[in-house]
């Protein structure tokens, strides 16, 4: 250290500075002297580095770092939907008035672990102005439906330079995004119904399984095919997936004879049950999915819910509802001798909520050949990439 002529002391370029608070400093105080201490020494390193400039780099890093943002605190995510958020926090309200950028970073959660960012020091992801909060978050990522994220918020002020200074990042939250809504199924009706086709008619509704299957419908369920819940194939966001019970049949028939089709990948027994018994006026028909499997063959899948019914009150607030008598899908025309119609185009798979008794069909071996397992449709995974049965807010 040396002194002037004059006595005041001469600080080098390089010196470190450090700021010493009063012994009744708080927390909050001792932090922040903490990280000015840090700040001085690195403004110090690059002072060294910079000597014929050192003294005014110091001092414009002093007045910018002198005043640290507060860290964001108290996440909060709310009205999540399967394509947008809306995320508020709170932090200082000193700071409040001061920021001009929020930094989010977002990411699938992985397993069990907790969420880890690739760089944690400078925004990942979205860069977005400041302003009230909460702030929705809709189209800013490419969201998957019932999916599990983590995020994370920095706030920022811009700096006439175009740098930015920062707060640290808050801590990780993680939430999960929802089922498709209505609107939602409502496009993917839409595509669906541009692919049904023509109608054709059919009379009964099948459902092929293996031996062991009805043997056990017949030894531990009384002889009543019993609801189960839906699996986990088709579009991620079905409403129903999981979550609604029913009893899978088919209703296709082959275009040459008009019945159902001589083979199946389920099983070589099949139970057939007259149209007329499930699919009448005291039933609702619903649009529940439209997928495809990376084949040319595209699948629609529809709930019939006697009305009233456990499964109808879970379907009348989730997925649009059909007219019996006027859809491209499945229909029922009635008069002494009801005709019944199916989409000839796609191939449909139809769930019905109630149990199914053996004794009100028939059930007999099919004459086909065996088919193989995969081209069965259970928990098969939808096609991202068709254009014919995508909606662009996710699978």
């Amino acid at each position: 250290m040396k002194v002037s002529k004059r006595g005041q002391t001469r600080i080098p370029s390089h010196s470190v500075f450090i700021l010493v608070l009063g012994s009744g400093s708080s927390e909050r105080e001792e932090r922040r002297r903490r990280r000015i201490k840090a700040t001085f020494i690195h403004s110090a390193s690059v002072c060294q580095r910079f000597p014929s400039s050192s003294q005014r780099l110091l001092n414009t890093e002093v007045m910018a770092e002198a005043d640290l943002l507060s860290t964001p605190h108290d996440i909060e995510i709310s009205e999540v939907s399967c394509d947008s958020f809306r995320i508020t926090w709170e932090t200082a309200a000193e700071d409040t008035s001061r920021l001009t950028h929020y930094f989010i970073d977002l990411s699938r959660k992985e397993g069990s672990e907790p969420n880890r960012f690739k760089h944690r020091d400078v925004p990942t992801k979205l860069v977005a102005k400041a302003g009230p909060l909460p702030m929705s978050v809709r189209g800013h990522w490419f969201l998957s439906p019932r999916t599990e994220y983590c995020v994370a918020v920095q706030t920022a002020i811009r700096q006439p330079d175009g740098d930015y200074q920062v707060s640290e990042w808050s801590q990780v939250v993680e939430f999960c995004t929802g089922d498709y809504a209505m609107d939602h199924l409502q496009q993917l009706l839409d595509k669906a119904q541009a692919a049904a086709g023509r109608p054709l008619r059919f009379s009964v509704f099948y459902r092929n399984q293996s031996p062991e299957y009805f043997q056990y419908v017949r030894s531990e369920c009384g002889g009543a095919m019993l609801p189960s819940f839906k699996d986990n194939s088709g579009s991620h966001g079905s409403p129903i997936n999981g979550k609604l019970r029913g009893v899978f049949l088919s209703c296709n028939t082959e275009f040459d004879t008009g019945l159902p089709p001589k083979d199946s990948p389920y099983g070589p027994l099949r139970f057939q049950i007259s149209a007329e018994r499930l699919l009448n006026p005291s039933t609702n028909l619903y649009f529940a999915d439209f997928y495809c499997m990376y084949t040319a063959y595209h699948y629609v899948v529809l709930v019939l819910a006697p009305a009233g019914s456990e499964g109808d009150d879970f379907c009348k607030t989730r997925l649009p509802q059909l007219d019996l008598t006027a859809n491209p899908f499945l229909t029922y025309t009635a008069g002494d001798v009801p005709v019944f119609s199916h989409a000839s185009d796609v191939i449909l798979e139809v769930l019905f909520t109630e149990p199914l008794l053996l004794e009100n069909g028939i059930l007999a071996q099919i004459s086909g050949r065996p088919q193989l397992m995969s081209l069965s449709t259970a928990n098969a995974k939808k096609d991202p990439s068709c254009k014919v049965c995508n909606i662009s807010v996710g699978r």
